[in-house]
């Protein structure tokens, strides 16, 4: 789809990078804020579906930050010369969003007990859910910006290059949700396993902890 749009008469096909790495952000942007949303959900009715909604969200959010990291200085290279640009607002504070949810993980599984780790690991999606808007608003009113911005790319060129971009961001959206969808499926089978096995070895007449029953269903 990308060869549908015109090639950048002053970057070359380097710039086609652009719809796959300003999409993934976008995504991985909103699949942060998302996370903290379902752990309000979680937070206020206790469900644990809302909790797995969250870790799973977050987690793959995780990973396409990853993915832009590296498309982003792969494009950054080519583009300035430098893998990273220390002085560029955009850049820099998705870097700390990244690092920030380096550490969520660490933190959910390092708390043994599931419902003080379901509930701490939701107060840190909260926290770390609002910052995202907050930080990116305050990159938006700054001045100087080096990074190209996806809205001037968009419109300021022609409509291929409108529709190119919108066709990657609704295939990202929809890879993200199916691999949401399928990562969730696939929790919720192993915690059944995990219980049925326990209750073929004479276990099924002790009640598992809290958190460590069969997965709620999607």
């Amino acid at each position: 789809m990308a060869f549908y749009a015109p090639t950048d008469a002053d970057q070359g096909i380097i710039q086609k990078i652009f719809y796959v790495h300003v999409p993934m952000a976008i995504v991985a942007l909103c699949g942060f804020i998302a996370g903290g949303i379902f752990a309000v959900m979680h937070l206020r009715t206790r469900d644990r579906r809302w909790d797995m909604r969250s870790y799973v969200t977050i987690h793959l959010s995780i990973v396409l930050a990853v993915g832009v990291l590296l498309t982003g200085s792969i494009w950054a290279r080519a583009s300035w010369g430098q893998w990273f640009v220390w002085d560029e607002p955009m850049l820099v504070v998705f870097l700390i969003v990244f690092l920030l949810y380096a550490t969520y993980q660490p933190l959910r599984f390092s708390i043994e007990d599931p419902e003080k780790q379901s509930r701490y690991a939701s107060v840190f999606a909260i926290t770390a859910g609002a910052f995202v808007p907050l930080c990116f608003g305050a990159v938006r009113m700054a001045e100087n910006l080096t990074h190209p911005q996806a809205g001037t790319m968009t419109t300021s060129g022609p409509s291929s290059v409108t529709i190119t971009f919108l066709v990657s961001l609704v295939g990202m959206s929809l890879l993200f949700v199916t691999l949401c969808r399928y990562e969730m499926a696939s929790k919720n089978a192993t915690s059944k396993l995990r219980s049925l096995r326990r209750r073929l070895a004479g276990d099924d007449d002790f009640p598992l902890p809290a958190g460590r029953s069969a997965a709620p269903q999607l």
